[in-house]
């Protein structure tokens, strides 16, 4: 499971810190009460200053994201489990018979909360089985205490995984949430911007076109076009995006192409696509347009339909129409507008395109697309 270098995992690995230090200091008071037991009480001594040095190391080293990688937590394992193998020779197998505790007590969780932490709730479960199995190991008789302290183990690793792997969701949705509301009042503050200054000079060079000739009636005619299809934009400005990650907005691409010849009718909720889905399924559309351009005279009706499981954007205008054959033979002339930027593009996504003409009765051309990302 990645995670992120700082933010949310910081207070565990905090904790996790704070607990090998009172688990040691609980170990110490074990080592000072049943010394006079233990078969070699001068290593039991050695071995305790040990645990000591490798917490302080443990520490350090987790402290730094670089060093929440597997050479330390590889290394961290190592430790604890060589110190557990070697409780029966320090403490002495009459003694653990007898019912003194093992070295390790309840410090040998350290590694088995890193693992959780920094891989989640499987890689937390893996530790505990290890060192558990270590821990049953070493002991001269298998009781229900031993059990249930395994068991124990286990549950620590896999809830605090558990939380571990929420937390690191948890900070990943806050990050996305406040980049989407910075982008959002960036928005807001560029389409105020917007019809302050560029729409209103765009309505006048409209109004003061519509009675002239020529060229000049021509560039009102844009200009008009233009203060349209912006116009579009800035209704859209505070609108966030629907769903999560790479997801795009349908409509906020064929909105692009609103213009006083072109009308996109689109439903009243966000239309979310994968951003690759709704990208070449917005470029076929152009290419529609442009053949509408080309060839009908510019105007068309695009429309927009969620289907749930599929998404469908018809193209309609009404043109001269498609005579029978005429796109075969286009494509045979090398002419692959229709075959390539159309139904390539739409066959890629596992969609398909069905176009529907006949001289004089216009054309319609239906875009269907699944919404998954293929």
């Amino acid at each position: 499971m990645p995670s992120s270098p700082e933010g949310l995992e910081v207070p565990l690995w905090r904790s996790i810190a704070v607990f090998r230090f009172a688990s040691l200091a609980y170990v110490g008071l074990l080592v000072l009460r049943d010394a006079d037991r233990y078969a070699h009480p001068v290593a039991a001594g050695g071995v305790l200053l040990g645990m000591l040095a490798w917490t302080g190391a443990t520490t350090a080293g987790y402290r730094r994201p670089a060093g929440r990688r597997w050479p330390l937590l590889l290394a961290d394992l190592g430790v604890v489990l060589a110190i557990m193998l070697a409780t029966p020779w320090v403490v002495g197998r009459a003694a653990l018979a007898a019912g003194v505790p093992t070295l390790t007590v309840a410090w040998l969780a350290g590694p088995v909360l890193a693992w959780a932490v920094s891989g989640g709730r499987r890689r937390g479960a893996v530790a505990a089985l290890v060192l558990g199995g270590a821990d049953l190991a070493t002991r001269e008789r298998i009781g229900q205490s031993s059990l249930t302290g395994v068991i124990l183990l286990l549950l620590a690793g896999v809830v605090v995984g558990h939380v571990a792997r929420l937390a690191v969701e948890a900070e990943a949705r806050l990050q996305r949430a406040v980049e989407l509301e910075a982008a959002t009042r960036e928005r807001e503050r560029l389409a105020r911007d917007i019809h302050d200054s560029v729409l209103q000079v765009l309505a006048l060079v409209r109004r003061r076109g519509a009675d002239l000739d020529g060229e000049a009636a021509e560039l009102a005619r844009l200009a008009g076009e233009q203060e349209a299809a912006l116009r579009t934009l800035i209704g859209r400005a505070g609108a966030a995006p629907d769903g999560a990650g790479d997801a795009r907005d349908l409509r906020d691409l064929l909105d692009r192409y609103a213009s006083t010849t072109v009308q996109v009718a689109a439903p009243a909720t966000p239309v979310p696509l994968p951003a690759g889905v709704a990208g070449e399924l917005a470029a076929a559309v152009g290419a529609a347009l442009d053949n509408v351009t080309r060839h009908a005279g510019g105007r068309a009706w695009v429309l927009i339909e969620d289907e749930g499981e599929t998404v469908t954007v018809s193209v309609r205008d009404e043109g001269p129409g498609i005579p029978d054959g005429r796109l075969a033979e286009a494509a045979a002339q090398g002419r692959l507008g229709v075959a390539q930027s159309i139904r390539g593009r739409v066959a890629d996504l596992g969609g398909e395109v069905r176009i529907v003409s006949a001289p004089g009765t216009g054309t319609e051309i239906e875009l269907t697309v699944p919404r998954g990302d293929r």
